[in-house]
């Protein structure tokens, strides 16, 4: 009996499969799909739902816009991406799960990491009892001149 060749992985499917199994995520189609667009080139991102959404949109993904925020929900829990807030409201997810800071483009509304190492926090308040801080986020909003 001949044995079927089994392609490869492409490097872009590769990455993403490994991004997910290091997660402890099951790697349903969606998911492969939408990790592939993540971080398929080896690139950190920086998305919105909706971005995420035109972009699997456009690369002919049929995903809905809310099994785009139940995925970036799921990575998040599984502490592959972090949520970053910016204005209370807009939601921003990272897939840099490294402390640093982060700069937020008013005229785009586009987020972009922050050199890390030009950053110093010399003290942090004190938390309530019974309390403990569970990070700290840095979002310098900046404007053009």
């Amino acid at each position: 009996m001949d044995q079927i060749e089994q392609k490869p992985l492409s490097d872009a499917l590769a990455r993403a499969a490994n991004w997910l199994s290091n997660g402890g995520v099951r790697p349903t189609k969606q998911r492969v799909s939408l990790a592939t667009l993540l971080v398929g080139d080896g690139n950190d991102r920086h998305v919105t739902a909706e971005s995420l959404f035109e972009a699997a949109s456009q690369s002919g993904e049929g995903v809905s816009l809310a099994t785009v925020y139940n995925t970036l929900r799921a990575f998040c829990d599984a502490g592959i991406m972090r949520e970053i807030t910016v204005d209370g409201a807009k939601s921003y997810f990272d897939t840099n799960i490294t402390d640093h800071p982060h700069f937020f483009w008013e005229d785009t509304a586009q987020l972009t990491d922050a050199p890390a190492e030009d950053l110093e926090i010399a003290r942090l308040p004190n938390v309530p009892e019974g309390a403990e801080i569970a990070s700290v986020d840095v979002v310098i909003r900046l404007r053009r001149k």
